[in-house]
């Protein structure tokens, strides 16, 4: 059988070291000023309290939770700071916990998606599509992410995964748990115990727009997190892997996408689009993916990479 090439194979040990250098101050970078855009959209709602600029809002903040999430993976990948306290404690708290979330009981489930990628054991091979869909049913699924119906689905999700009455999964596919003989207090301590960090944080925030007289800009954040976050985190998987070959092939089973400055506000923050790289190399820190994309494009062993249009066009493919 014939050798794949792997990163090793084009980049020296010096290369691979300099580049999975963390940075403490890269990471707090990246969380101080995802949550200064976000309280920078709440200021505007308080100041200019219009649905022009509400919609705005809801679109900016959107993006920016897709951020948080993607923090949380990089958190996850314990790539967003030097310091392992603060991937595991700090971000869990400032990333995962306001979006629903938990870095270690996603690190769990993600580290499965990177040790089979493209194969039936993926954990997340529901989210891949494997062939195009048609045209009208990716408008089918954008409405139904614009018009909130996604978001309540992953609401109604979350909340049965923090009862434990279905595994742990950010797929499209949950498993119900064994029963084992659990009762209703079963399953109502498994709930507050999981969703603590979620309360918390989401009563923290509304507590302090209520403080400062402005609680109802937090509907900003609900809306957002119901609807355009659906839309732009559908859009972001796509670009990842569907369509792709299904295959243990990294090079073939994932996809880098190019991403302007509209595309990195929004479906591609924290340069996410460089997702072959992140799989080919999951040390590396999101700030130092595009290095790693030019050496490995320069060496020959990654190629040009499609636009999201390009992306969009490919997975649905079918006219009708």
């Amino acid at each position: 059988m014939e050798r794949t090439q792997s990163v090793r194979d084009v980049l020296s040990r010096d290369e691979i070291h300099e580049l999975t250098r963390r940075s403490n101050w890269a990471g707090a970078w990246a969380i101080i000023s995802t949550w200064a855009v976000i309280f920078g959209c709440f200021a505007a709602l308080a100041i200019w309290p219009n649905p022009l600029t509400f919609v705005v809002a809801v679109v900016v903040i959107g993006g920016r939770q897709l951020a948080l999430a993607i923090l949380m993976h990089e958190a996850a990948h314990r790539t967003l700071f030097a310091k392992n306290y603060l991937n595991d404690v700090v971000a869990d708290w400032l990333t995962a916990k306001p979006m629903g979330a938990d870095v270690a009981r996603y690190k769990r489930h993600h580290l499965g998606h990177h040790a089979h990628t493209g194969t039936d054991a993926d954990p997340d091979l529901s989210l891949a599509l494997d062939r195009p869909m048609t045209r009208r049913s990716l408008r089918r699924k954008f409405a139904r992410d614009l018009f909130g119906l996604t978001g309540l689905k992953r609401v109604v999700g979350q909340f049965l995964i923090y009862c434990e009455v279905l595994e742990y999964t950010v797929s499209a596919e949950a498993k119900r748990r064994p029963a084992n003989g659990r009762r209703f207090g079963d399953y109502a301590r498994a709930f507050v115990r999981n969703a603590l960090g979620f309360a918390i944080t989401n009563l923290l925030l509304a507590g302090g727009l209520a403080a400062v007289g402005q609680l109802w800009v937090y509907s900003a954040w609900v809306v957002a997190y119901l609807t355009i976050f659906s839309l732009f985190l559908r859009i972001r998987s796509l670009a990842e892997h569907a369509c792709t070959e299904r295959s243990a092939n990294e090079l073939r089973n994932t996809r880098t996408t190019r991403a302007g400055v509209f595309a990195r506000m929004t479906v591609a923050p924290f340069r996410v689009n460089y997702h072959l790289e992140h799989h080919l190399l999951v040390a590396v820190p999101y700030f130092r993916l595009p290095e790693l994309h030019r050496l490995l494009k320069e060496r020959g062993l990654i190629s040009e990479a499609p636009g999201y249009a390009d992306v969009l066009r490919t997975v649905s493919a079918k006219a009708v």
